[in-house]
């Protein structure tokens, strides 16, 4: 199922030194997507958006773009390929954060057939001047034990939660941060390894779908 308000989020976050923050925020994007590619979370093929805003004057942006880019081709030398060519794209100014985002075209298994399934993920970068951090968001419940109705989904979760349990410890290896559940959403809390579903008082799990997304 996929919701129209985020299931769960985590974050990576840490100081840096870098002076070039262009080429750090896309570097470390497209380094957890070949996370996610590599545990088969995701597509090869992805766009990525970036917006320069201006230090002190955060509504001129100096630049703003779309860059498509394949999950097998991701390096870091790929990523200083792009970071130069917004660079000698962008308008002059003192560069403020850097801003990028994938909006994720996922994979999911069912019945042994492979569903690509739009919108499964939001994974951004937001490189500061001495702070970046990282962000996936997940908007499917197949992580999750039970469905967000409630339902028993054993199959469906043996099959998913591994996958994202793996990528999640990848993504603190790879962003050289710990990973942080952010807050518990309308569908469910966030764990270091997935999702957990919500229960009513009299243990069954509870219909979240009826009560928030319908």
């Amino acid at each position: 199922m996929i919701t129209t308000t985020p299931v769960a989020r985590w974050t990576w976050g840490r100081d840096h030194h870098d002076t070039d923050t262009v080429d750090l925020c896309l570097r470390e994007l497209l380094s957890a997507y070949a996370v996610l590619a590599t545990h088969h979370l995701v597509v090869d093929s992805a766009v990525v958006h970036v917006e320069v805003p201006e230090a002190g004057k955060p509504k001129n942006i100096l630049f703003e773009g779309d860059f498509a880019v394949n999950g097998s081709e991701i390096s870091a030398e790929y990523a200083s390929q792009l970071a130069d060519q917004i660079q000698a794209g962008r308008q002059t100014g003192p560069v403020g954060s850097v801003d990028t985002l994938i909006e994720c075209t996922g994979i999911l298994s069912e019945d042994a057939n492979e569903i690509i399934q739009p919108k499964l993920f939001r994974l951004a970068t937001h490189a500061y001047r001495d702070y970046i951090t990282t962000s996936l968001v997940t908007f499917s419940d197949a992580w999750m034990p039970y469905d967000l109705k409630g339902r028993a989904q054993p199959a469906i979760y043996s099959a998913h939660q591994p996958r994202l349990a793996a990528a999640l410890r990848n993504l603190s290896d790879v962003l050289d941060s710990e990973t942080d559940p952010d807050d518990s959403t309308y569908f469910g809390t966030p764990t270091e390894t997935g999702v957990d579903n919500y229960f009513e008082p009299d243990g069954s799990p509870s219909d979240v779908w009826a009560r928030y997304e319908v």
